[in-house]
């Protein structure tokens, strides 16, 4: 008999990742990354004169903290305790968006924060790998939890049944990321996610439908 399935991101859903990769930024780099306030596009700025980190150099800075700095990463708080929880009900993989070669780093990484579950890699949207891993499971019923709103549009694109929830973890975003029209719900503390997770998990229904929007 087929369980239920959640999939999971990683990155400010279940581990830190902007702040540890800011802080090192200017460690390491002498770049400042302005979370709060601007254009994402000109949100990592040079110290030393104040001009923008061209988007090219901004992906190998990306890759090499991946490559040297995932020890920054601490857990999003309640997050460990809920997936694990919510693994007794349901199977639970995570979708992470890196490098197919850092697939095993970052089964390592959440297994050192006590959290055990296969990882699945992938490059742009999520819907076609997602779909991929509904094909292996086979679940009953599927939850989807990423940060990203275009993440929920891709999946919801191809897949309306699995139920999608919009979750920012790091609390310097919650005013600044704007909730996705493409997800069910909108939460952003796992204690209230996990509730709402174990709800859509053991109620075995099919997500609704919604109306068709970009986020």
């Amino acid at each position: 008999m087929s369980k239920p399935l959640l999939i999971s991101d990683c990155d400010e859903v279940l581990l830190h990742m902007i702040v540890p990769f800011r802080d090192w930024l200017d460690e390491a780099h002498h770049i400042h990354f302005d979370l709060v306030h601007g254009d994402w596009g000109e949100a990592l700025r040079h110290k030393h004169d104040g001009t923008v980190v061209e988007r090219g150099q901004v992906w190998d800075l990306l890759n090499g903290f991946f490559d040297t700095e995932m020890h920054r990463q601490q857990a999003i708080d309640g997050a460990v305790a809920a997936v694990n929880r919510l693994n007794e009900v349901a199977d639970v993989v995570i979708l992470t968006n890196l490098l197919d070669h850092r697939a095993e780093p970052r089964a390592a990484q959440l297994k050192a924060v006590g959290i055990t579950a296969p990882v699945y890699t992938n490059q742009g949207g999520k819907g076609e790998a997602l779909g991929r891993i509904l094909d292996e499971y086979k679940p009953s019923v599927a939850v989807f939890v990423d940060d990203l709103g275009h993440q929920h549009d891709s999946v919801g694109e191809l897949f309306p049944d699995v139920w999608r929830l919009h979750f920012v973890g790091e609390p310097l975003l919650w005013e600044r990321v704007k909730s996705s029209k493409a997800a069910h719900a909108r939460l952003d503390r796992w204690a209230d996610a996990e509730h709402w997770i174990r709800e859509k998990l053991v109620a075995n229904e099919a997500a609704p439908a919604l109306e068709k929007g970009l986020s």
